[in-house]
């Protein structure tokens, strides 16, 4: 092969590779966008738990509830092929800021 031959080679794979990351990357914000909506949504649902449970005095914590939340979300991880054990962090980061924000409801 050519030494110009193969320049036009690795601009062609350089164009394609390019364009694939940005493909890519558009997929990536699209669902970023879509994690953070609905994060959103999962938040105006707790938020109203954190209402009840301040109106009836209940306390910001449920361990039941956040071991049987723990279990389902790692057995979803492990059946869309996900690291369990990151599922895990992840819902675990969300529980302490769902608790936060009870505790926050019920001191108002």
């Amino acid at each position: 092969m050519t030494e110009s031959r193969a320049a036009e080679n690795n601009e062609a794979v350089d164009a394609h590779a390019l364009a694939e990351l940005s493909r890519l990357r558009g997929s990536i914000d699209n669902i970023d966008a879509a994690i953070v909506h609905m994060l959103a949504e999962r938040f105006k649902c707790t938020q109203e738990v954190g209402r009840l449970k301040a109106e009836y005095r209940l306390p910001a914590a449920d361990p039941g509830r956040e071991r049987e939340q723990i279990e389902r979300l790692r057995e979803l991880a492990e059946n869309a092929r996900l690291d369990p054990a990151f599922a895990e962090k992840f819902l675990n980061f969300i529980i302490a800021e769902v608790i936060r924000h009870h505790e926050t409801i019920a001191r108002a």
